[in-house]
């Protein structure tokens, strides 16, 4: 008889029982983060002993060290290129350009393999690899009498296997860089959980902090570093960086039994292709009227990964998810069916996703063209001008560079702690701003350098013979600081938000590759600038050295051109639809708060 009332007495109405397994759900979604990443064992993470900011510091050590290395070394490149390898202004640019060109266009690859095939962990653990490599190189070049520029503590000649083992180095150091940028800081980025709103919130800081260790590395790196290059000697410089890399790795694997991993799941670029092959296939069908005749997984059980509802954006790509058969949809499954013939919505949406991003890629190289001058051309001003800060000390030319990461840090700190909180309160948005404007804010900054750098090279130029305090450049660096700490943060942000979640590391790839296009075209635009001006009989923009050249007038053609394209790129963002991502419960949440529609993105099941 008490059996028979317990049994009674458990029997729960249907709405209670509804509230009792969503309650159920709630605590499991917050003991277990259920968003496809895995332990070091390869289970379910435990949401209370890995990921988020207990897993983000070890990340965020290492690319502190990386940052200081790297800029240690392009900063003072330039310098290095035209006092020891004794190549004249235009050359040594070019040259500085291409490098940096390639060190930003190599993530791309980086990024590809990280995703599809050897996972952010192990790509960053031989990338450093490979960095430590290059640096070993680049100090065997300084302190091997046989691999030393020269014999002489000043010569003309320089040998040549001196050059190989420098430029082998400096390039080995570019792959190690490409594997390493994207995928670390995507693999930072991974250890918060979208799904979890307190996570969501502490990603968005991930970016913002993850900037301020980045400028502390620069800061560290143009100021001690090329001191120690300057002052000391380019070999002590490359033993001090290969220690500190070397430190770095280590402190990267201790932090191992604490991160989330993500399987790599294949080439990023085969689904993509597979929907243009089926659309163009089914080019013949009408464009569906209704989400009902289009296939996708089902929100549970059949797929781990989040899916994407249907938009009205390149509806021919929808023509990829139809279902033909819709009479034999009961005996249908997506493994009867080759993937080139019939794709998912999700798959079409990411397609899409891609190519929106096209054109805001393209709209983004001239502020990049921007960045490029900061670590080329603004450090050969510094050179020429009076440097002195005091009786006894010259400060490096490089150093100056120390500015532009001094501004970053400091507009990155007031948007993170003083205009987020106050849009966030004034909007109602969890973001406060959205990404796209943040990065035209940027653009606005990265413009008014230019044109401040204009008329200090011109003021300059007419100071000569006399130098112009190195003070007068304090300025155009901060300036370019403040643009950075909002549009490069930005476009990180951006490039990992808004691509598939299958190519997060090739999209900061693609943020990279923004500043590695960007190099190359300085390098085409000084060389064809040059070329036109020499062809009406003047003196080209860039002769053999500073006072010979004209950089005031290639620094009003940079803001100039960033000007006309800042309006093209208001038009782009003003009609930009951010990413929609299909929540498990049946509705769609954007993945920024500005561009949320009101709306249910339920899915049909074939």
């Amino acid at each position: 008889m008490g059996s028979e009332e317990t049994r009674q007495h458990e029997v729960l109405s249907p709405s209670t029982l509804k509230l009792k397994i969503k309650a159920d759900e709630g605590e499991e979604k917050q003991n277990w983060v259920y968003d496809s990443s895995v332990d070091y064992r390869g289970n379910i993470p435990r949401r209370c002993s890995t990921g988020a900011w207990k897993a983000a510091r070890f990340i965020i050590a290492i690319e502190f060290s990386e940052r200081l290395s790297y800029f240690g070394l392009a900063t003072n490149l330039i310098i290095y290129l035209m006092r020891v390898l004794h190549q004249d202004l235009k050359t040594a640019a070019r040259t500085a350009n291409c490098w940096q060109g390639v060190t930003t266009l190599m993530p791309l690859l980086g990024g590809f393999l990280a995703d599809a095939y050897l996972g952010r962990f192990s790509t960053v653990l031989c990338s450093t690899l490979l960095y430590l490599a290059g640096l070993v190189l680049l100090a065997l070049s300084q302190l091997v009498p046989s691999l030393k520029p020269c014999d002489e503590v000043s010569c003309q000649q320089v040998r040549k296997v001196h050059e190989i083992i420098f430029f082998v180095g400096m390039y080995l150091v570019s792959i190690g860089t490409g594997g390493h940028k994207p995928s670390l800081e995507s693999f930072g980025a991974d250890q918060f959980d979208d799904g979890e709103a307190a996570e969501r919130k502490q990603k968005m800081s991930y970016f913002n902090w993850w900037s301020c260790a980045l400028c502390a590395g620069v800061l560290l790196g143009v100021t001690t570093i090329v001191y120690i290059q300057d002052k000391v000697g380019w070999g002590v410089a490359d033993i001090v960086l290969m220690c500190i890399m070397g430190f770095a790795l280590v402190i990267f694997l201790a932090g191992r039994l604490v991160y989330r991993y993500r399987d790599p799941e294949g080439s990023p670029l085969t689904p993509m292709l597979q929907v243009a092959v089926a659309a163009v296939a089914k080019r013949h069908l009408p464009n569906p009227s209704s989400a009902s005749q289009l296939y996708e997984l089902t929100a549970s059980g059949s797929t781990t990964k989040r899916l994407l509802p249907r938009t009205n954006k390149l509806k021919f790509l929808d023509k990829a998810a139809i279902i033909e058969h819709k009479d034999d949809e009961s005996a249908f499954t997506w493994q009867k069916v080759s993937p080139w013939r019939m794709a998912t919505i999700t798959q079409v949406e990411e397609t899409k996703l891609i190519l929106a991003m096209v054109p805001i890629w393209l709209a983004c190289l001239p502020f990049g063209m921007c960045v490029a001058q900061v670590s080329t051309l603004f450090i050969k001003q510094a050179s020429s001008m009076d440097r002195k800060l005091s009786r006894n000390f010259e400060l490096p030319p490089a150093s100056v560079f120390s500015l532009a990461a001094i501004g970053m840090i400091i507009s990155v700190t007031l948007y993170e702690k003083v205009l987020v909180p106050f849009l966030r309160k004034a909007t109602g948005s969890e973001r406060g701003i959205s990404i796209l404007k943040r990065i035209g804010i940027g653009m606005v900054f990265a413009t008014a350098a230019m044109a401040v750098a204009a008329a200090v090279e011109r003021k300059r130029l007419n100071s000569l013979p006399s130098s112009l305090s190195i003070c007068w450049l304090v300025p155009q660096f901060l300036i370019m600081g403040f643009g950075d700490g909002f549009a490069l943060v930005g476009l990180q942000e951006y490039f990992y938000d808004q691509v598939p979640d299958s190519m997060r590391s090739l999209g900061i790839a693609l943020y990279l590759s923004v500043l590695g296009a960007a190099s190359f075209l300085c390098s085409l635009l000084i060389t064809v600038v040059d070329h036109l001006i020499q062809q009406t009989g003047k003196a080209g923009w860039f002769g053999k050295d500073l006072n010979t050249s004209r950089l005031d007038l290639f620094y009003t053609l940079l803001a100039g051109v960033n000007a006309l394209n800042l309006c093209w790129y208001v038009y782009l963002a003003s009609r930009y639809s951010y990413k929609s991502v299909q929540a498990r419960v049946g509705t769609a949440y954007s993945d920024d708060e500005d561009d949320v529609e009101s709306r249910d993105a339920t899915l049909d099941r074939p």
